[in-house]
């Protein structure tokens, strides 16, 4: 079964190759994904996180979901000393960072509920699979249409926080100004939820979060900087022969999917 639907604002594709896979399964996942987009957005007037931010009546009383969330987002800004922060000064709360991934391995866990044992999840080139190998393909930062490295996972999810799609978006929430330090940082983590969230917090903390991100038991990283040096823990796990990287540029490189 394969399907594609645009939700969260970014198409999310779903392939199972399970014989007699209940096709029910994947409404659910893309109904939830759809809930999640209603609930949790920054930018919905009517959604639960911007009557959080809004405050008034009634406001302190919020979902078992959202403190999930809310509890995520206070757990990596306290390891990452307040350079991922989803209330950034004087912005308004935007728990994204966190809901996505979140949300995402959620859905996956739906499908193995419903007996999915070899599938693969790509949500906005972050993907959740299973049942592998699959093959992920990671974008080259500077060069839409080429891949700077592809790996291969049995089963696990991959996420990538880089500059290419939104420049300078994501905030040092310690100085208040976007984060410079990386050009992209990939990882590769037991779940989406983990994997995006750390992505994303390496990248807030620049280059001290290549590091930071390795230290974490059970993640992979691949990152390039933002003087194009490539940096790859030993355990990545990278298809083929996978010989070491040294400079963004020498690499050919697309947005993360699997194939």
């Amino acid at each position: 079964m394969r399907r594609v639907e645009h939700v969260m604002g970014f198409p999310v594709s779903l392939r199972v190759d399970d014989e007699g896979f209940d096709e029910t399964a994947a409404d659910r996942l893309f109904a939830w994904l759809g809930e999640v987009d209603r609930r949790f957005s920054p930018f919905r007037e009517d959604s639960e996180v911007r009557r959080l931010d809004r405050g008034g009546p009634g406001s302190g009383r919020i979902s078992r979901e959202l403190a999930e969330v809310l509890a995520l987002g206070e757990r990596y800004r306290a390891e990452t000393r307040g350079a991922f922060d989803v209330r950034l000064p004087g912005r308004r709360l935007d728990p994204c960072a966190v809901v996505k991934g979140w949300s995402v391995q959620k859905a996956a866990d739906l499908l193995t509920a419903a007996g999915a044992r070899r599938f693969c999840l790509n949500a906005g080139g972050d993907v959740v699979v299973a049942g592998g190998p699959w093959r992920v393909g990671v974008r080259h930062p500077e060069h839409a249409g080429r891949l700077c490295t592809v790996l291969e996972l049995t089963d696990g999810a991959v996420a990538t926080s880089a500059r290419y799609e939104r420049g300078d978006h994501i905030v040092d929430g310690r100085t208040g100004l976007p984060a410079t330090g990386l050009l992209a940082v990939t990882v590769v983590a037991p779940t989406l939820t983990e994997a995006d969230a750390v992505a994303t917090a390496a990248f807030a903390l620049g280059r001290e979060g290549i590091d930071w991100a390795a230290a974490r038991e059970g993640c992979e990283v691949f990152a390039v900087d933002a003087d194009r040096r490539v940096s790859r823990t030993a355990g990545f796990p990278v298809a083929g022969a996978g010989q070491a990287v040294r400079r963004a540029s020498r690499v050919p490189g697309s947005a993360g999917g699997a194939v």
